[in-house]
């Protein structure tokens, strides 16, 4: 069982601008199928991990299209907030992340766990040395401000490297703290 920061970034290394929009990665061209890709990353994952503003990111982006929530794994929301299911599945949780971390472990069975967002909820998995690998997906765009990719010192090993449409994309190996 692996637990996975799965992410896309732009080149100079935010995953939202400062508004938290995705609107740089929703215009980039990618292949779910190709390098990396989404799709096959998805089959291994049993359970996800969430932070509070990529879930209302989410909630928000559903609301304006009229899609339903599109997971059908147990998810788990870090928040302090306050906040509403909009699917299935869906465990809100103030929790520390090495609790709620073995609940996930236990729902993915011999799945991997998906840290999708944000950078401090990857972050606080590798603290706990609970993440074990990070999967970039870097969009040719550069923002110079936003949401970090991974506010955390951290020694990584490249494993395998990529293109995925507009993408340069790679696997590392967390290797440990900085």
């Amino acid at each position: 069982m692996t637990t996975t920061y799965y992410v896309a970034t732009t080149l100079d290394g935010f995953i939202a601008d400062e508004h938290d929009s995705l609107d740089w990665l929703l215009s980039q061209e990618q292949d779910e199928d190709g390098a990396l890709g989404y799709d096959a990353f998805l089959r291994g994952i049993g359970a996800i991990a969430m932070g509070a503003t990529t879930y209302c990111w989410v909630r928000d982006h559903l609301a304006e299209s009229g899609e339903s929530w599109p997971y059908d794994l147990p998810c788990w929301v870090f928040t302090h907030r306050d906040l509403e299911p909009v699917g299935e599945r869906i465990t809100f949780t103030s929790d520390p992340v090495p609790t709620v971390h073995a609940a996930m472990v236990r729902a993915a069975g011999d799945q991997g766990v998906w840290v999708v967002g944000g950078g401090d909820l990857a972050g606080q998995h590798a603290d706990a040395g609970l993440l074990d690998e990070v999967v970039v997906h870097v969009a040719p765009v550069t923002l110079g401000a936003g949401r970090p990719l991974l506010p955390r010192p951290l020694d990584l090993r490249l494993v395998e490297h990529g293109r995925n449409g507009a993408f340069a994309c790679a696997r590392y190996e967390v290797v440990g703290r900085r």
